[in-house]
């Protein structure tokens, strides 16, 4: 009887039942497509911040350049260096250094965070930058003389020498600059560190007994623009080194987080920073006691920078944080009005409803039918608009998410963690070094110094294709929600109609 009279109520108000349940399904549709982005955009977050977090990471830990810490390489040739051939001198050299916006500190805090609290694995970095100077000059005249000009080659590029001055020098020349990054890492540890973020592709991966030696783990796309493969040597400063394997990042990313991985010990050999590092990767025991650990290590280490991964997300720009700002304020707050505006809507056209009913109702009170009996038949046709409109507006949902995931919107992202610049000096034989104006003293066969420059390397940008996940749970909350707009609405509905008077309902118009 309830369910007969149901649907036959329903079939002879297919319009009420049409616009309630097109209300409830475009508000579910919006709040299973809203969420869906959401988890995409948090993906893709996470793939910018692997480069230069690492899979698994929890905490890093690092710290504020001094003064002392932010000066610039130089390259300095005294008389008679390079090679000379003919009218033509060739210089080169080149330098590892600590990496531009990484500090250095010492390694004995490593040990501090391996006693915190909370910490269940760490391990430590240290961040170098390689830098190539390489270049020829020729030779105009054969008495010695100085020479002065200006140049405009900057940190990586070439640039033409000054004008060489009165009474010799060198006539001209170019020179080129190039940076490489290189990353010292703990060849004992493989659960945390950005070697966590990378697969390999050839040869094989550090392990403890390459402690101290000359070995190399090298980025893939560095490798193929460079020719080297799994056995090639690469000679660094004065060091030749063995290439073990090549790695290739695990995120969307086409590089991973630096050209060249080398055992922690022989990075601070080479670098000349022994028991230095620069960074930490620390994971927690709990992904709920991230907060905690943070708090501890910041106590225990009161002059580091400790980061969780949602502090790191905030540095995120590009199109990928305007879509996680946009995501996460117009997203939520444009799901809670609508579904509130379903709700508004089916409330009104539910008690609208009633009234026109209101001699029904009266009739089946004087029946016999009681207030709680009204009440429940009205919910329960409540309740079925409810659950048609979320069935309609999970499947309008799901089509949107697939729609989004077709298209594949391209969002661009950058984490930062460092700063740099360059600057001016002396160059070879007048030929202008850096940026700036340089200066400097030339003999046949000999050079001035080289100009000073510095580069930000502690960064990473990607592109990702935006991929929306489609979520049980959120299906699931989704079609509550319906229902519950359906009952709230049935018992509003329901309430009025009970409170009507036989007498009176039977003598209005229906």
């Amino acid at each position: 009887m309830f369910w007969t009279y149901l649907f036959r109520e329903l079939s002879n108000r297919r319009k009420q039942t049409a616009i309630i349940a097109t209300g409830m399904a475009l508000a579910i549709a919006l709040v299973i497509i809203v969420n869906s982005v959401a988890g995409g955009v948090k993906a893709a977050q996470a793939t910018v911040l692997e480069s230069v977090y690492g899979v698994g990471t929890d905490v890093t830990i690092s710290q504020a350049e001094t003064a002392s810490s932010t000066g610039r390489p130089t390259f300095t040739f005294g008389s008679g260096g390079g090679t000379t051939n003919g009218n033509s001198t060739t210089l080169s050299q080149s330098r590892l250094t600590a990496a531009r916006g990484k500090a250095t500190f010492d390694a004995s805090e490593l040990t501090t965070v391996q006693k915190t609290d909370g910490v269940k694995a760490a391990a430590a970095t240290l961040s170098l930058q390689l830098i190539d100077f390489s270049g020829s000059t020729s030779r105009t005249q054969t008495q010695s003389g100085t020479g002065t000009g200006t140049g405009t080659a900057p940190g990586a590029g070439s640039g033409e020498a000054g004008t060489p001055g009165q009474g010799g020098g060198f006539g001209g020349g170019s020179f080129s600059f190039d940076q490489t990054t290189v990353e010292g890492v703990s060849v004992t540890s493989d659960a945390v560190g950005p070697l966590t973020s990378v697969e390999l592709t050839s040869g094989r991966t550090f392990a403890a007994s390459d402690a101290g030696k000359d070995v190399l783990v090298v980025d893939k796309t560095y490798a193929a623009s460079n020719s080297l493969k799994a056995g090639s040597t690469k000679k660094i400063g004065s060091t030749t080194f063995t290439v073990i394997g090549i790695v290739e990042s695990t995120s969307s990313s086409s590089s991973t987080a630096s050209d060249f991985y080398m055992p922690l010990d022989t990075a601070q050999k080479a670098a000349d920073l022994s028991g230095k590092i620069s960074t930490v990767y620390v994971t927690a025991d709990s992904s709920s006691d991230v907060g905690t650990v943070k708090a501890a290590l910041e106590k225990a280490l009161p002059k580091a920078t400790v980061s969780t991964e949602a502090d790191l997300a905030s540095s995120v720009s590009g199109s990928l944080s305007t879509a996680s700002s946009l995501v996460s304020n117009l997203g939520t707050w444009l799901s809670v009005i609508v579904l509130a505006a379903a709700f508004l809507i089916a409330i009104l056209f539910t008690v609208s409803g009633v009234t026109r009913r209101t001699r029904e109702f009266g009739t089946l009170k004087a029946i016999g039918w009681s207030n709680g009996r009204i009440v429940r038949q009205v919910a329960g046709e409540s309740f079925v608009q409810g659950l048609l409109g979320g069935v309609a507006g999970v499947v309008v949902g799901l089509i949107g998410v697939v729609v989004i995931n077709v298209i594949a919107p391209t969002l661009s992202g950058g984490a930062t963690t460092s700063a740099g610049g360059f600057g001016g000096g002396a160059a070879p034989g007048g030929a202008g070094g850096g940026t700036g104006t340089g200066t400097g003293t030339g003999t046949e066969g000999g050079a001035g110094t080289a100009g000073r420059f510095g580069a930000q390397v502690a960064s990473t940008a990607t592109e990702v294709s935006l991929h929306a996940p489609i979520a049980v749970t959120i299906i699931v909350v989704a079609v509550a929600l319906a229902l519950v707009g359906g009952l709230l609405a049935g018992a509003i509905g329901g309430w009025r109609a009970s409170r009507l008077r036989p007498a009176e309902a039977l003598r209005s118009v229906a």
